[in-house]
């Protein structure tokens, strides 16, 4: 018996997420302007995508948490198929066959959960689950095997090394809302199921697999933070970034205690709105210039202050500069890193992963502050023509996204209180 009942709950984790939807689906829509044709579907599938994205955060059963992701399949291949730029439909083409091919690996996984546990306490229920991994009821022979498909599925999703070549291609080609989206709160759910799926109820599976993760995720960090140095233009950076800072939610995710996993929530949140707010501000950018090669720009703060500054804000918290969620969440993470909660064996090894992960923090302040002065000052053509400033109705959304992080830069402890109860109960429970 499947016993597909349509369960809806929240904790502290998947309440951030929510939030995260929320604020950046506000943003994306105020943000998406004029749309030329079509703007009924244009705008429909924005919200199929918050909406599967939402909708999964909150999902109490495994069926409607993988459902609901697959919601926002198609409505991402026609934004960028239809309303995207450059050479879209090759972009939307990958990105769809990349992720459906990460979505069919996760059903295995899912599929491999569920008959995992013994027949009498098989459910789709996560509370259900969870319970049953709390009684031992999930070999930790199987786990091993269990945990790396999930990887592997949700890897894709999050365009974890080496599959993550559909991501820089994919927000470059997409229309800023549809980047905003994705990059900020869609991509999160690979995420977010590690959190919730593969970390507490396959422990022994992380733990084995914990080797090959350090080495991913620094791949994402350190390799493709040098890639995003030689990027030539702005929205290639900033799809590698979105790649690169990947990375450190992951080392939160493996440093497996509550340190480290709750700043890994905390950085989720923190990205997706410094993100999204460089997407928005470079979508208004790609309206106004010929081209987004950082040869061809320059000088366009003195004639769009307030994109330069808002884009400035959105590098400063991207980088993690204090005062910004980004840096109160880094600094979990790699604090909880050092106090890897395995066993002694991995400590050293996590120990050199955070120190390396530290050097990840130099290269995105690199790539940003470069961007950002090849963009916004210096002199070229551009700067030489008349161009329009962001209009003055979208202080607004940028005031949301910029504020939102602050508060938790500020203030880390209003998430930290509601999250870390939430991984205090797996971490007891996996034990």
């Amino acid at each position: 018996e499947l016993r597909l009942n349509f369960a809806l709950g929240v904790d502290g984790l998947s309440l951030l997420m929510i939030l995260l939807g929320a604020i950046v689906l506000l943003a994306a829509v105020w943000f998406a302007g004029e749309i030329e044709h079509h703007e009924n579907a244009f705008y429909a599938c924005l919200l199929l995508i918050a909406g599967g994205a939402i909708g999964a955060f909150a999902s109490l059963n495994l069926f409607f948490f993988y459902a609901f992701h697959e919601l926002a399949l198609i409505p991402t291949f026609l934004l960028i198929g239809i309303w995207g730029t450059g050479n879209r439909r090759a972009a939307a083409w990958k990105v769809t066959i990349y992720l459906a091919l990460g979505s069919v690996i996760l059903l295995v996984g899912l599929i491999m959960l569920y008959r995992a546990v013994p027949s009498s306490a098989r459910s789709l229920d996560l509370r259900v689950l969870q319970a049953a991994a709390s009684a031992g009821q999930i070999a930790p022979a199987m786990q091993p095997s269990i945990y790396l498909v999930l990887l592997i599925g949700f890897g894709i999703l999050i365009s974890l090394v080496p599959f993550h070549t559909w991501a820089p291609e994919a927000y470059a080609s997409a229309p800023a809302p549809a980047a905003m989206l994705h990059a900020g709160v869609l991509k999160k759910f690979g995420l977010y199921g590690l959190l919730r799926l593969a970390l507490p109820l396959l422990p022994d599976g992380a733990r084995h697999w914990s080797g090959l993760l350090l080495v991913l995720l620094l791949a994402n960090i350190i390799y493709i933070g040098l890639v995003t140095i030689a990027q030539r233009r702005l929205d290639w950076m900033l799809g590698y970034s979105s790649v690169m800072h990947m990375g450190y939610i992951f080392l939160g995710i493996a440093s497996a205690n509550i340190l480290g996993t709750t700043g890994a929530a905390i950085l989720m949140f923190a990205h997706g709105l410094s993100i999204a707010l460089l997407f928005a501000i470079t979508g208004e950018i790609r309206k106004r210039v010929s081209s987004l090669d950082f040869d061809a720009m320059g000088g366009l703060a003195k004639q769009m202050p307030l994109a330069a500054f808002a884009f400035g804000l959105g590098v400063f918290a991207a980088i993690g500069l204090p005062g910004f969620s980004n840096f109160a969440a880094e600094i979990m993470v790699v604090f909880g890193a050092f106090r890897n909660g395995f066993d002694y064996q991995h400590f050293h090894i996590f120990q050199w992963a955070a120190l390396l992960a530290l050097w990840g923090v130099v290269i995105s302040a690199v790539y940003m502050l470069r961007a950002y002065r090849r963009t916004f000052f210096g002199s070229s053509a551009e700067s030489e023509i008349a161009i329009a400033d962001i209009c003055s109705g979208f202080r607004f959304p940028i005031a949301l996204l910029v504020a939102a992080s602050i508060l938790f830069g500020f203030f880390p402890q209003i998430a930290v209180q509601r999250i870390a109860p939430a991984f205090r109960n797996y971490f007891t429970a996996s034990q």
